[in-house]
């Protein structure tokens, strides 16, 4: 099992290992998304980018970096994760909206 932290929102969830970061966010309602997010989200496909968010402790945890994050996060730090491509093997710490 998984602690995913989510800090903003002072709000820790449980999850199987494997589980999709976004996926574990949306059910226990947390906002990943900004006001362009929200309009244009891709549905969790990688696409348009906009689930960013920062790892703050745990990144060896998370499944590796995809070819999708590669191209999509090249100018960000190694730290941000597109939640929709993340799987969560172990206890992590993410800010939403960095």
């Amino acid at each position: 099992m998984a602690n995913i932290k989510f800090v903003k929102e002072d709000q820790e969830v449980i999850a199987a290992d494997g589980a999709n970061l976004r996926e574990k966010a949306l059910q226990n309602k947390i906002d990943l998304y900004t006001l362009k997010g929200k309009l244009m989200n891709c549905g969790g496909y990688g696409q348009c980018g906009t689930c960013i968010v920062e790892v703050v402790e745990g990144i060896e945890n998370l499944s590796p970096r995809t070819d999708v994050e590669q191209r999509k996060l090249k100018k960000k730090p190694e730290s941000y994760r597109l939640a929709c491509q993340a799987l969560v093997n172990g206890p992590v710490s993410v800010k939403t909206k960095p």
